[in-house]
């Protein structure tokens, strides 16, 4: 979360960036992004302990009661929205308030019932980099619309891959996952695949609306085919180490990506 606003803070930013908005931003990002977390492990603390890679976290093991985990995550959370506003400006603290709603409210409680939940919760890993662009004082408009769905997307495969490697662990914890359903992955691959289709072009919009030039535009074009290649073997057959593969590609996709972009500014 930090990451993604920091870049799209500097990508937002017209002329220098001012380091003091941009750590005061990041501040305030960290809060919100800490008590979502924490609110997202209240409410799951059930699915968790049922969960053996959640087994150990603070409230299914014990260590921590429910009441104390809330009461953090409360305070941090409103801290962090209310810094935003003051520190930076309404529009950032609204967006964080936002991230933090739909995640808490929307996504944690649909992950038992739907597996649109995936797509659900890519609104809320979407939005900071959006938070980082309106606190550097971008306006809304298509340069930052076509960061959101960068982000967006790139979480889809990501994402998947995860799920369908704990898709057994998912299934215990009574997750609505797409993969507790697709044993042998083959929807999950066709899906991870037509995501990563869609974010090829999309990553490539910074250079078509002005916002980064050449080299952003060929190194995201090769990253694109890089992260697109991988996905095509999940299609062809899904195994743990396919899987593995796309979700290890994503980790590097979305730094370098972001790298590219930073480095590859075209200053307003």
């Amino acid at each position: 979360m930090l990451l993604t606003a920091a870049a799209g803070f500097y990508l937002g930013a017209r002329g220098g960036v001012d380091i003091w908005l941009l750590a005061r931003t990041l501040v305030g990002v960290a809060l919100v992004a800490a008590g979502t977390n924490a609110f997202n492990q209240v409410r799951e603390r059930d699915v968790d302990a049922r969960m053996r890679r959640t087994q150990g976290r603070p409230l299914p093991s014990g260590r921590l009661t429910p009441r104390a985990a809330a009461l953090f995550a409360g305070v941090i959370s409103v801290a962090g929205v209310a810094y935003l506003a003051l520190a930076v400006n309404l529009l950032t603290a609204g967006l964080a308030a936002l991230t933090l709603a739909s995640y808490v409210l929307l996504y944690t409680p649909l992950k038992r019932t739907t597996t649109l939940n995936t797509l659900i919760g890519a609104v809320p890993g979407a939005l900071p980099i959006v938070g980082g662009w309106t606190a550097a004082g971008g306006a809304i408009g298509p340069a930052v619309a076509a960061l959101f769905w960068i982000l967006f997307l790139w979480q889809l495969p990501h994402f998947l891959a995860l799920a369908w490697i704990y898709r057994e662990d998912y299934q215990r914890g009574g997750l609505a996952m797409l993969s507790v359903n697709d044993p042998d992955g083959h929807h999950t691959g066709h899906m991870v695949l037509l995501y990563a289709l869609a974010l090829l072009p999309v990553s490539l919009l910074p250079t078509l609306l002005g916002v980064t030039g050449a080299v952003y535009f060929f190194g995201a074009l090769a990253l694109g085919l890089g992260y697109t290649g991988v996905s095509v073997a999940m299609t062809r057959a899904v195994t743990p180490a396919r899987a593995w593969r796309v979700f290890l590609v994503s980790i590097v996709y979305l730094p370098a990506l972001l790298t590219l972009m930073v480095v590859d500014k075209i200053v307003a």
